[in-house]
């Protein structure tokens, strides 16, 4: 099920690492990608050893000299030829995605493969790496006498940055990581989940096709805990960035912090979504629904946590269990399956542990909450917690799975501290019919988005989290502000 761009990478005992320029056998062996959908074993994946590790972030620093001087236009020429050669093999790295995952075809196909094509595509531009500022007068200049200052800022490559990705999108999420650092003359070591790590592979391939040089690009994994550690720790990284749990952030966070290493970290999210009484009801019930068909809800940023208003909330969970009643579960190759599997058996035990929690706080299980009993597969059902309590642990911490709480509200003013009170802060979404009420509430909320009316993105728009959802932003330009350091050059005007 490989549809590489070299057939180098890919033996009939499983898949090599990329280290240096060169596909590695692993010191560690391998070990089964699991289909979540049929239970079948997808490919092989290596398990590197933690010298291979050091070996990859060894390479980057090498490469990271020569990359960093090459002039941006042939840096953005590398990443545009990736995103076509990503692009034309679609359907091939759509189908691997779709095996290790479980997402349904049109994920796999657009929010996928395609967006990390756009990726690539995006940071194959070159923007302004260096800019004016005004001239300053210095009172207290050189010499005892005043003198005019002129100053510029210029952006610089961090170094070598380690890219830390998530198990829900294993070609979106790298993507948005290796491109914009490589576009701005970083090296990086990509420790994939472990999971799913087979497409980050072909994402390597295609780099390499592409005409990347040799270091520039490394991928390592493995299931031992090890192997992240590895890529954390290294004398040769500079920068982590990471998307996964806030737990497992807050760790990486603190090794990080020992050597002042640069960290960019999209955590865990509890999207609350405000439903006020003049809401239209019939998009708030569809945006709040993509948390059972988006990636069956293992998204950080999907909208968990519905407030709804008192004099709408019973319409809103009447609705939100007819809309979740209506979507189908099942294999994801179905062109009328919604919802997919969650990635692995024991995710979905975590997730059907919530719900059972959920019933012990004295929520009530409006619809779901039983395991579907067609076929094979991991598959949770759409399910909806009403009656809940702002206490209650099934309300306050990320599930990562299709499951919604909602919690009913009065006055205004009460479900944004409701809405506040969490310790995440990713995006979180208001839906009123009155716009500047929804815009004033937005301004009010701790989070870093905030969809009014939608739960649509704007990709040239900052992502990123408050509080425990995570540190710094990116996205758009401001992810070639997070992988690069800002330079100050002054002189005498």
């Amino acid at each position: 099920m490989t549809s590489g761009t070299s057939g180098t990478s890919q033996v009939a005992d499983g898949q090599r690492l990329f280290v240096g320029g060169e596909w590695v056998e692993p010191d560690g062996g391998h070990y089964a990608v699991v289909d979540p959908a049929t239970e079948e074993t997808v490919g092989w994946a290596p398990e590197a050893s933690r010298s291979q590790v050091f070996a990859a972030a060894a390479a980057a620093r090498e490469a990271l000299g020569p990359w960093s001087r090459t002039p941006p236009e042939e840096r953005a020429a590398i990443l545009g030829r990736a995103a076509d050669i990503i692009r034309g093999h679609l359907v091939p790295y759509a189908e691997l995605a779709q095996a290790e995952t479980g997402a349904t075809t049109g994920t796999a196909r657009g929010m996928q493969v395609g967006v990390a094509a756009a990726r690539f595509r995006r940071y194959a531009t070159v923007e302004p790496a260096e800019w004016a500022i005004p001239p300053q007068v210095n009172e207290a200049g050189p010499f005892g006498r005043a003198a005019v200052m002129g100053a510029l800022a210029v952006r610089q490559p961090v170094g070598v940055v380690t890219c830390i990705t998530s198990y829900n999108n294993p070609w979106a999420n790298p993507a948005g990581k290796i491109a914009p650092a490589l576009a701005m003359g970083n090296t990086v070591v990509v420790k994939p989940a472990p999971q799913d790590p087979l497409s980050v592979y072909r994402m390597a391939e295609a780099l390499e096709a592409a005409g990347v040089p040799r270091g520039v690009v490394n991928v390592v994994n493995g299931r031992a805990v090890e192997v992240g550690e590895a890529a954390v720790e290294s004398a040769d990284v500079d920068m982590v960035s990471f998307t996964g749990s806030t737990a497992v952030g807050q760790r990486i966070a603190e090794v990080c912090g020992r050597d002042m290493k640069r960290q960019l970290m999209e955590l865990g999210g509890k999207g609350a979504a405000v439903v006020f009484d003049d809401a239209d009801l019939a998009s708030a019930v569809s945006g709040i629904g993509t948390t059972f068909s988006f990636y069956s809800g293992q998204i950080c940023t999907a909208p968990t946590r519905v407030l709804a208003q008192r004099g709408v909330y019973d319409q809103v969970v009447e609705q939100l269990a007819a809309y979740a009643g209506r979507l189908k579960v099942g294999d994801p190759r179905s062109p009328d399956t919604v919802v997919g599997p969650v990635i692995s058996a024991a995710h979905r035990e975590r997730v059907e542990s919530y719900v059972e929690l959920g019933r012990k706080e004295g929520a009530v299980v409006v619809t779901g909450g039983e395991r579907p009993s067609h076929g094979p597969g991991f598959h949770v059902a759409p399910t909806v917690l009403a009656d809940c309590g702002a206490e209650m642990r099934v309300v306050r911490e990320e599930i990562f799975g299709p499951v919604v709480v909602v919690v009913p509200f009065d006055e205004e003013e009460e479900g944004i501290a409701l809405a506040n009170d969490s310790d995440y802060g990713l995006i979180d979404y208001v839906w009123s019919g009155d716009v500047a009420r929804a815009f004033r509430v937005a301004r009010l909320l701790r989070a870093g988005g905030v969809g009014v009316n939608t739960v649509g993105r704007n990709m040239e728009a900052p992502f990123g989290g408050f509080k425990k959802s995570g540190v710094g932003r990116d996205v758009g330009s401001y992810a070639l502000h997070a992988y690069s350091e800002v330079q100050a050059i002054v002189w005498p005007g």
